[in-house]
């Protein structure tokens, strides 16, 4: 296996030399992914078209890419098991691929790394400025593996960190509880049993980190303010058993925890690294959401919530930070006529913070609560679910953080405070090559274009 992954890795390394050799980077900002192997009608994740029979606009509202539709969100609900595929497609294993490059111009130019800057925002080989990067290439296992246990696990060629590592999993136990004949009450009941590597990658709904909006992003573009524990910071370092119900299709519940990976385990699987953190026992987490489907106008609202004790960067000297993150979140999408299709998303997340460990570590005096809070929201336009327009505004708060000097004096309080708004134009056609009857191979190609405006960070 090890000898696999390092071919894989060469071979890759060579493409995306390459890819940097050959590209005359001439545009303003494009993040760019292809999804290939053989399918029926696939433009999202080729094997759960395969094992379906159904087209992946049947699932998502763009085709290719996260997005889900209510049939999307019950097909994840139901463990990935969902069968209906018929003749040789649905016989081939369950695996799907994607290749992902950007190109990335920023208004004022970064830093590059070198021995003389060695806190440089860009890793070295970059340019400070119009960089064309391979930025990742994914192999998934997405599908029933038994009966009614399905997966969705993503390995991932990381071009920009250049190394392999398991990305995104989420494994799923799902059946129905028949209460008709039990007691003769007619509510229909979905459950099961989530184990995932990465808080809300398990969710349902695009109003979550792991799958909601910017749904693309690139090693180089530069990130904006801070953001919440759960809001990436746990990803691929822990892994976590939850419990969901589906109640009349109405009332979604969900609860668990999560806990770290070991230091090998994470060595083995690419993930370890310096900015890793480790969970001082488990963390609870929980979701409870609503929904409603009224004639194509189908509405959710909301809460999801973890707190957790974190040694940061895996160090017990100075004990554990705490965080309890609690969140709120709506959806609304216009499903009525497939052709033109409109969605709101927003969320808010409050963060309490007891960050003793880094006041301790940074030789802080300073005592108290601090807090961080984001609000982000969205709207989106898909025609024919090949074109999309979104635009989205996001807002993070949090409290005074003290700057010292060499001498331990406090010089300046900072926040993290920053407002954006971002917008993005999205197409996605699809190509097939026809083998015979029944065999087709598609390649699904989206490009997006996004535009960061009137950014603003202040700080007091």
């Amino acid at each position: 296996m090890i000898s696999k992954n390092n071919n894989l890795k060469t071979i890759l390394m060579h493409f995306k030399q390459k890819l940097q050799s050959s590209v005359n980077p001439a545009y303003l900002l494009v993040l760019s992914s292809i999804s290939l192997l053989l399918g029926t009608n696939a433009e999202a994740m080729p094997s759960f078209s395969r094992q379906t029979g159904q087209a992946c606009s049947q699932c998502h509202t763009q085709s290719f890419g996260p997005n889900l539709t209510p049939f999307g969100r019950d097909f994840k609900l139901g463990g990935y098991t969902m069968g209906g595929g018929k003749g040789m497609n649905a016989k081939l294993p369950a695996l799907s691929a994607m290749v992902m490059g950007t190109f990335t111009n920023t208004q004022k130019d970064q830093t590059v790394q070198s021995q003389d800057q060695p806190d440089g925002t860009l890793r070295s080989g970059y340019n400070k400025n119009n960089n064309f990067t391979f930025d990742e290439a994914s192999l998934f296992y997405a599908g029933r593996i038994y009966g009614k246990v399905g997966a969705f696990s993503q390995l991932t060629y990381n071009g920009y960190e250049d190394k392999l590592e398991m990305d995104n999993t989420d494994i799923r136990f799902a059946d129905q509880l028949d209460l008709d004949s039990l007691i003769s009450l007619d509510i229909p009941i979905t459950y099961g049993i989530s184990l995932n590597n990465n808080p809300t990658v398990q969710d349902l709904w695009n109003t979550t980190p792991v799958w909601g909006f910017p749904y693309t992003g690139s090693g180089v573009q530069p990130e904006v303010g801070a953001s919440p524990l759960i809001d990436g910071a746990l990803g691929s370092q822990v892994g976590g058993a939850t419990a969901y119900t589906m109640i009349n299709n109405l009332l979604y519940l969900e609860a668990g925890a999560y806990g770290s990976f070991s230091s090998n385990f994470q060595n083995a699987f690419g993930i370890a690294g310096p900015d890793r953190v480790s969970l001082n026992g488990p963390a609870p987490y929980w979701r409870a959401a609503l929904q409603h489907d009224w004639q194509g106008h189908y509405f959710s609202l909301g809460h999801y919530g973890m707190s957790a004790d974190v040694f940061p960067g895996r160090d017990k000297t100075y004990g554990a930070n705490h965080y309890t993150d609690i969140a709120f979140d709506g959806t609304y999408q216009y499903m009525a006529n497939p052709k033109h299709i409109f969605e709101v998303k927003s969320a808010y997340i409050y963060e309490d913070q007891n960050l003793s460990a880094d006041r301790g570590a940074a030789s802080d005096p300073t005592t108290g609560r601090t807090y961080l809070s984001t609000y982000n929201i969205n709207l989106a336009y898909t025609f024919d679910q090949t074109y999309g327009l979104t635009f989205a505004y996001k807002k993070i708060n949090g409290s005074h953080a003290a700057k010292f000097d060499e001498e331990g004096t406090i010089v300046a309080q900072t926040r993290p405070n920053s407002q954006f708004y971002t917008a993005e134009t999205s197409l996605c056609p699809v190509w097939q090559i026809h083998f015979d009857s029944e065999s087709v191979a598609e390649f699904a190609y989206q490009l997006a274009v996004y535009w960061l405006f009137s950014s603003q960070r202040y700080k007091h």
